[in-house]
């Protein structure tokens, strides 16, 4: 499932922006296929420019019924009347989604047999302070066992003994998701750490579910930013 609306705050319209011939949202969707892994992948949007986008270029799309805060909310209720157990959401704004990636996460619920893990999703280190101190860049800390403690837009952990060893990493915005948590999301009302964040996997962590981090050290580029857009077009050449 690809979660897709066209009115994003820091760049609006950018899915439908053209990404070297492409728009991003088509790019993300083909990109999505191309992997293989999936019966079926669709993007789920209230948008009617996207709806068309997609169906033209020979896609599948689920019109949402209602307007949603998040892309989880979007999707829990695409799936509601879905016979499946993992979903997959890949964000509309990863042209550079790619399988081994996806692989990672997926395989995380085949070595999970207590079913103790609620969701999985990605993580890269990242080196660059400016990266680290962009607000626009969601960073996450884990425990020893990878499972996510916390996800900011500040840089965490604070880096008060710069020479103790602290790594950074990005979150990436691709989750797999057991069908259960994600309808429970859906139902749990928004607090003010995600309110405050604007991240909404942080609502999983503030009612008790386990979100296991897979690193990856494949980055591409997630298009927030107009700026985000042209360092795509240059990375797609």
């Amino acid at each position: 499932m690809i979660p897709a609306r066209y009115a994003a705050s820091r760049f609006p319209g950018k899915l439908m922006q053209d990404l070297n011939g492409k728009t991003v949202i088509t790019r993300t969707y083909e990109a999505t296929v191309a992997t293989g892994l999936f019966e079926e992948v669709y993007v789920v949007t209230d948008s009617d420019v996207i709806r068309e986008e997609i169906i033209s270029n020979g896609g599948k799309v689920i019109m949402s019924q209602k307007q949603h805060e998040s892309g989880s909310d979007r999707i829990a209720e695409a799936v509601q009347n879905v016979e499946v157990d993992i979903v997959i959401n890949v964000q509309g704004d990863e042209p550079f989604t790619e399988k081994e990636s996806l692989e990672k996460v997926i395989n995380v619920f085949y070595k999970d047999p207590n079913k103790e893990i609620d969701l999985a999703s990605l993580m890269v280190q990242i080196k660059d302070w400016d990266e680290i101190k962009n607000p626009n860049t969601v960073k996450v800390i884990v425990d020893q066992r990878n499972f996510a403690l916390y996800f900011s837009r500040s840089p965490i952990p604070y880096p008060r003994d710069e020479n103790a060893g602290a790594k950074y990493y990005k979150h990436k915005g691709i989750y797999a998701f057991r069908k259960q948590a994600l309808l429970d999301f859906y139902e749990l009302p928004m607090k003010s750490l995600e309110a405050t964040e604007k991240i909404e996997c942080i609502r999983y962590l503030e009612f008790g579910k386990k979100i296991k981090m897979v690193e990856t050290t494949i980055e591409g580029v997630e298009i927030d930013t107009p700026e985000d857009l042209e360092r795509a077009k240059k990375q797609w050449k």
